[in-house]
């Protein structure tokens, strides 16, 4: 492997989604105490699992619960689960097409798909999520976010907000990756080591925009009529 391919394939890492698990306690926690709109639930220097002494899910107020679902449902936050589980099988599916024929790939993915959504239903993720919302947001911060994402405004942000992001880490990635590159070329002078580790593989085909151009005295092609 190039350094060139290594370059691209880690600042395409750099963008993969991280997921984390908690654990959830047996005893709930304290409510917390009531709070100004933007101020987080739990005290200032601690986590949500910090605040509620190490518990992974908090008992929420059955209005503002509803308030929240209702919250995920139009910002689509609802839909988290379920596309944690979507990748989640496709990495694996992925994974294990390359180890199993195909005649046993399907009744193994059909397993791991059953156990895994017994494992981590997605009412549990959603649960949790839920009283993520509660430990950072009060009642009237969810209203207030409520009212937002039911305006014009609110579902536009929610259509467009996916596209620009995914565009943004795409273009950031390219600039990164060009940048990354031309500063190691200008510093192969001083370590001519990354010279060969800069030079693409024999046989590969070049990179879109570095063609040569055509040698002096030769015509270009006649475009096909």
């Amino acid at each position: 492997m190039t350094l060139k391919t290594a370059l691209l394939a880690t600042l395409l890492a750099i963008g993969g989604p991280l997921l984390a698990q908690t654990q959830p306690s047996a005893t709930p926690p304290a409510k917390p105490p009531a709070h100004q709109p933007g101020v987080p639930a739990h005290p200032a220097g601690t986590t949500p699992s910090q605040s509620q002494s190490g518990s992974g899910t908090e008992k929420v107020d059955p209005a503002k619960d509803q308030a929240i679902r209702h919250l995920m449902d139009l910002t689509q936050t609802s839909k988290m689960a379920q596309d944690l589980n979507a990748y989640v099988t496709k990495q694996v599916h992925d994974a294990m097409s390359q180890a199993l024929p195909a005649e046993k790939l399907a009744k193994f993915m059909q397993t791991f798909a059953e156990k895994l959504d017994s494992a981590a239903p997605a009412s549990a993720i959603t649960d949790s999520t839920v009283s993520i919302y509660a430990q950072a947001f009060s009642m009237e911060d969810i209203q207030g976010l409520i009212q937002f994402y039911e305006s014009p405004l609110g579902q536009r942000v929610v259509k467009q907000l996916p596209h620009v992001a995914q565009e943004s880490q795409r273009v950031g990635v390219q600039m990164e990756q060009k940048a990354a590159l031309t500063t190691l070329q200008g510093m192969s002078g001083e370590y001519p080591e990354l010279k060969s580790l800069l030079e693409p593989p024999q046989g590969a085909p070049e990179t879109p925009g570095t063609a040569k151009p055509p040698a002096a005295g030769t015509r270009p092609p006649e475009p096909a009529k």
